[in-house]
């Protein structure tokens, strides 16, 4: 590589893929690295113009803390260290860090004292987001204050010689409101980028290295119908043409009409090689009784497997599976590659498959966000339809029932579902929110439906605006357009006298309900 490079340190973040992201959401080229990375082994990635210390759970005062090499400070390139980076980079530089007096978490007002550098052009006061129960304590006189709050007295430093620069906040977050133009003056102001690095190139780098990768061997690919599966198998067929093979699995979990539509649009539109595989039958015989939502994607992990081998060896000559997991997938399944972040949900799409299925795995989208990812599908020359399908989860509704997974329920969730996308559609905000859908809930409520006393299921409906798919908001959809989907499901959908709005945002909830 010969983009500029930013190089993210993480220790643990749940954003720490974020910073990466928010880093090539500027045009500039950034890359992940564990804290055990050794200063000659980022020279190799590209020009490095700077580091970022991500945040972490730990406390750097525990005895198992995780740290950095030192000399990391010293390669003459900026360093920003963000929350838990912050209270590293301060303590190798000679700070003191415990435990706060008064811990800070969520919306906090800040106040800049000194606006040089990151806060260049930015207003006195505003709004960031602190996630932090140990602080920077006391500072040695080699730090100068940029800005702080009512319990956080050094909210954003800089060292005096070390170009070492300090945020007990998250920026990358977007319930920071300045969080970007922070981002944007530490990138350009500081390290000096020139924003050199842009999807093309990341379309052609991986094309040549799938080339590369695959010779003349044939590769796999797990179609589900949605962008990252149908990106991953348009730029795999442009690197590798006919030596692709995609595998469409009908697991019985899909929305209606689904299956149908994936297999003629990919047959028709991308004219690969496309093999279907019914395995409904199967996988709801393997769910029968289970309820816990971990347990439901391990059976289906499982499942897939068998149904993507009982294809897969009829096609000789097939040495590599490719599939479109994204950073989120990996960052949520958490430990995954030397990652410390916590585990928040199982991805059946991450890890397992190519042991299983003696395959190599290939996975060109994996450090790609999912609008980085429709960018590239427009790039690719991808139809809209495609690249602007709402996000649907690999376990499908499966994840969206609450509870046990039985026929019955699925066609309830089905039917509630269309409507919604319909009358989302209808009302012109499908392109406009991020991701909507229905939730059928165990939980049955009193009504009253044609004079009579009715005791059904409840739908709770779910629609959230981001930009990145690791914070979120729930969407302002306007209230008579709420009021048509809730009639429309309560008298179409036999079995629901209720309809409910999630308002929740990402975080503290995760955006599919299990």
């Amino acid at each position: 590589m010969t983009n500029e490079l930013i190089a993210i340190i993480d220790f643990g973040s749940q954003y720490g893929q974020l910073i990466a992201r928010r880093v090539r959401e500027q045009n500039v080229h950034s890359l992940i690295f564990q804290p055990d990375v050794k200063p000659d082994e980022i020279a190799g990635h590209g020009r490095l113009k700077g580091i970022i210390f991500s945040g972490g759970p730990a406390s750097v005062y525990s005895p198992n803390a995780p740290t950095c090499d030192g000399r990391l400070l010293k390669l003459g390139v900026p360093v920003l260290g963000i929350c838990y980076g912050m209270q590293l980079g301060s303590k190798l530089l000679g700070a003191d860090v415990r435990p706060a007096e008064s811990r800070e978490y969520g919306r906090t007002e800040i106040n800049v004292v000194k606006s040089e550098g990151l806060f260049d052009n930015l207003p006195a006061q505003s709004i960031v987001w602190m996630s932090h129960g140990d602080q920077v304590n006391q500072l040695s006189g080699d730090f100068i204050t940029l800005a702080d709050t009512k319990s956080c007295p050094f909210a954003a430093v800089k060292h005096k010689t070390s170009k070492f620069y300090g945020l007990q906040f998250h920026p990358e977050v977007t319930h920071t409101h300045h969080g970007r133009e922070i981002l944007q003056n530490f990138l350009y102001n500081i390290c000096g980028c020139s924003g050199d690095w842009k999807m093309s190139d990341f379309a052609e780098d991986a094309i040549e290295k799938i080339r590369m990768r695959a010779g003349k061997a044939k590769v796999l690919c797990g179609l589900s119908g949605g962008v990252d599966s149908a990106v991953t198998a348009t730029l795999i067929h442009r690197a590798i043409g006919g030596q692709l093979t995609c595998i469409f699995v009908d697991n019985g979990l899909l929305r209606a009409g689904e299956a149908a539509e994936v297999v003629s649009t990919f047959r028709d539109h991308f004219h690969i090689d496309l093999r279907a595989v019914d395995w409904s039958r199967q996988f709801l015989f393997a769910l029968k009784g289970v309820i816990d939502p971990q347990q439901k994607r391990k059976i289906i992990g499982a499942e897939f497997i068998e149904a993507f081998k009982s294809e897969a060896q009829k096609i000789k000559d097939a040495h590599f599976l490719a599939q479109g997991t994204l950073y989120p997938d990996v960052i949520e399944s958490g430990n995954k590659d030397g990652n410390l972040a916590a585990n928040i949900k199982l991805h059946h799409n991450v890890g397992g498959l190519p042991e299983k299925l003696g395959f190599e795995l290939i996975e060109p989208l994996r450090d790609l966000f999912k609008d980085e990812v429709r960018r590239l599908g427009e790039h690719l020359g991808l139809p809209e339809n495609i690249i602007w399908r709402h996000p649907f989860p690999g376990p499908g509704l499966a994840v969206r029932i609450i509870g046990e997974i039985t026929e019955p329920r699925l066609e309830i969730l089905r039917k509630a579902d269309a409507i919604l996308i319909d009358e989302i559609k209808s009302a012109g905000l499908y392109r406009k929110v991020s991701q909507t859908l229905a939730v059928l809930v165990p939980v049955q409520t009193v009504g009253v439906m044609g004079d009579e006393r009715s005791y059904d299921n409840v739908i709770a409906i779910r629609s959230v605006d981001t930009s990145d798919f690791m914070t979120a908001d729930f969407s302002r959809i306007p209230y008579d357009v709420l009021g048509l989907i809730a009639n429309r499901i309560i008298n179409e959908v036999r079995g629901i006298n209720r309809v409910v709005y999630d308002i929740s945002s990402k975080p503290p909830a995760t955006i599919e309900w299990e």
